[in-house]
């Protein structure tokens, strides 16, 4: 384990540039993989979605499809919806949503977000004070939004420092080949092998993305 000063239940605690240093530096010193990750390919990115309704809908787009794909589409998206708050993304009608490159499910997904927002039963500027049980359990109530949503906006939007995405296949992937297994890691090995490097886990994912990015195209899907 790392400092022990962080492995409190600081909801508080954002990554900052200072931070997110230290924890690259503390990682490396704990872990010789991700050392050699960073020794070879250098720091990664500190990856971000924007807070609230935008990001939420981002990272929903990113589901089970390419990033590449999702940011077309989010493009696409914010072209057409210049101020994208929830009352202005309701405003499209299917049709609309559709040749901009929503499919069906998805369309329900960021409408029931945004209905939720626009009715005053979800405040995102709220809840991104609250503790990370809270936030999942309130999200999770949502159709559409499952474990690897909420954590890629805990850990992207909110930069939460100790969220581990265990339903990333990406991620999973990334351990595998580091580690040398012979079979992919299930979301509870990953969540297992993840523990030693608490409380910077959103730190060790980044550098585990950077790894993979580094041969191939980042897939956002889960493995459930």
């Amino acid at each position: 384990m790392l400092d022990n000063n962080l492995e409190r239940n600081d909801f508080q605690l954002k990554l900052t540039e200072e931070n997110f240093t230290r924890a690259l530096k503390e990682l490396a010193s704990l872990d010789k993989d991700l050392a050699s990750i960073i020794e070879k390919l250098g720091n990664p990115p500190n990856w971000t979605r924007e807070a609230g309704f935008p990001g939420l809908i981002q990272i929903i787009l990113e589901q089970q499809v390419s990033l590449a794909a999702a940011k077309a589409v989010f493009k696409r998206l914010q072209q057409i919806v210049v101020a994208l708050t929830p009352e202005n993304f309701l405003a499209l009608d299917e049709t609309q949503l559709k040749a901009i490159g929503f499919s069906r499910q998805k369309t329900q997904y960021c409408r029931g977000l945004a209905n939720a927002i626009a009715t005053g039963e979800l405040d995102l500027t709220q809840l991104a004070t609250l503790d990370e049980t809270t936030i999942r359990s309130q999200l999770k109530q949502l159709k559409g939004i499952g474990d690897w949503t909420v954590d890629i906006y805990l850990l992207m939007a909110i930069q939460r420092p100790d969220v581990f995405p265990k339903g990333d296949l990406a991620l999973a992937i990334a351990i595998q080949k580091l580690k040398g297994l012979t079979i992919r890691p299930t979301p509870k090995e990953l969540e297992i092998i993840s523990q030693n490097w608490r409380p910077w886990r959103a730190v060790a994912a980044r550098i585990l993305w950077h790894y993979y990015l580094n041969g191939k195209s980042l897939v956002g899907q889960n493995l459930s």
